[in-house]
């Protein structure tokens, strides 16, 4: 009965998706900007979209954002680093609670390191829902905490729907650390709003060259290579100078750097900076460095591009698949190949359009496209069959010897518990919400303010 109301709410292709992750805004990155862009671009295109994330500070409960974009900010707070305890089954309640007064159709959850993810698409395919994960980030294989994680992974997209990726680098990673099967998989990568990031209108002088970092500082984003090549690069160009904005645990090397070896003059550090005013930072310089150790894509890059900016980055991860070779400079993670690289990028500068650069990656990335892939994910993860509980099982028990058996009775606890809330509190006593229809409210405002006019 469940399954057939959820096909009519998805007649004629339009969905009622909810999006969840612990990452969300007020918090910035790029798997909040992803959620965004992508929720927002999705509801243009007639789908009605929801999104669940934990509660930041003060903001709880319900908020409204652009075009009607409705997000749920639970009552939990971040356990550690922005991520909320996992409890397993203590979400059960407001998630179904959610799915049902929202009469939602699909999940689709973003990033592996979010424990809210996990637990709504566990409870979500208990619930007999259609699920779709998006995975941003590339892990390894060999350490402690990689190996737990992979191991949930696998648990998690044991029973996933689909699963999309943001570069092929990240499909491999990504298939490889859970086992899902390759054609389940779908590489989408994602963009950036080239109306926000635009190069000035009058091109910056080469008198001085100005290299902006803009990036969290922490091991994984390469603070410790910024530590080593930002000297040697003044030292061998003396028109050089930096604008590093961000912050992070590894700022207090940069700044010891920058006393030891006297570049206070020429060594900006921002420190945190708004998402609204990277462009303004973006904009005054000529060449982006990336140092990050791994990425599975790097939205970083393509904001820089679409102001104009010539990339140096290292080859790591998905990098080289993000822009075309003449416009990224590529080099090993070490010091020395990354002062070579930024020393050829500062003679490769004459050749560069900053407008040109705008224009191709206009073309190149779109998030209106993005949402257009992101679709068919949805199509194909909604046409997959109906399964009982019996017969998902066998999926879990794949996992492993002991962790296939631990997962099937984690499943089974969680479908008695759903089954006990039922008899709680059945479905139809939860109220759904009423239809806002937010594309029609500026022509009856409008209409108002006519006949207020003519009275």
């Amino acid at each position: 009965m469940a399954y057939e109301t959820r096909d009519k709410m998805s007649q004629k292709g339009k969905h009622r998706i909810l999006m969840v992750s612990d990452f969300f805004y007020p918090n910035f990155g790029g798997v909040e900007n992803h959620i965004y862009y992508l929720s927002q671009c999705l509801i243009k295109l007639g789908h009605t979209v929801v999104v669940m994330t934990h509660a930041y500070g003060n903001r709880s409960g319900v908020r409204y954002m652009t075009g009607g974009l409705k997000v749920y900010y639970v009552p939990w707070k971040p356990f550690l680093m922005q991520n909320t305890l996992p409890t397993f089954y203590g979400t059960l309640p407001i998630v179904r609670t959610i799915l049902l007064r929202e009469r939602i159709s699909l999940i689709h959850g973003h990033q592996a390191f979010s424990t809210l993810c996990h637990e709504a698409l566990m409870h979500a395919r208990t619930m007999g829902y259609k699920v779709v994960f998006t995975d941003h980030s590339l892990y390894g294989f060999a350490d402690v905490g990689s190996i737990h994680m992979n191991k949930v992974l696998q648990f998690t997209l044991a029973d996933v729907s689909q699963a999309i990726c943001v570069s092929h680098t990240s499909k491999e990673n990504t298939v490889l650390r859970s086992g899902l099967p390759p054609e389940r998989v779908f590489v989408i990568p994602n963009a950036v709003d080239t109306a926000m990031f635009k190069p000035p209108r009058e091109r910056l002088g080469s008198s001085e060259i100005v290299i902006v970092v803009i990036s969290r500082l922490v091991y994984r984003k390469g603070a410790d290579l910024l530590v080593e090549v930002i000297p040697e690069v003044c030292a061998l160009h003396p028109n050089v100078r930096f604008i590093i904005g961000g912050d992070g645990p590894k700022r207090v090397r940069l700044e010891e750097m920058r006393e030891k070896h006297s570049l206070q003059d020429r060594v900006d550090m921002l420190g945190a900076v708004p998402h609204a005013k990277v462009q303004s930072v973006l904009v005054s310089g000529h060449i982006f460095l990336n140092s990050s150790l791994t990425e599975a894509f790097c939205i970083a890059i393509l904001e820089a591009a679409s102001c104009g900016l010539l990339t140096v980055s290292t080859r790591v991860g998905g990098v080289p698949e993000v822009l075309p070779d003449d416009m990224i400079v590529l080099a090993k993670p070490d010091p020395s190949d990354m002062v070579q690289a930024i020393t050829k990028a500062i003679h490769l500068l004459p050749q560069i359009d900053p407008q040109a650069m705008h224009c191709r990656v206009k073309k190149l990335y779109s998030w209106y496209d993005v949402a257009k892939r992101t679709e068919i994910v949805y199509e194909r993860a909604f046409n997959c069959s109906n399964q009982s509980l019996v017969e998902r099982l066998p999926r879990y028990l794949s996992c492993g010897a002991w962790a296939g058996k631990l997962f099937c009775l984690v499943m089974i606890i969680d479908f008695l518990l759903w089954h006990l809330l039922q008899m709680w509190k059945p479905d139809k006593e939860i109220e759904v919400v009423p239809e806002i229809d937010f594309a029609s409210r500026p022509s009856e405002e409008a209409a108002w303010d006519s006949s207020t006019d003519e009275s």
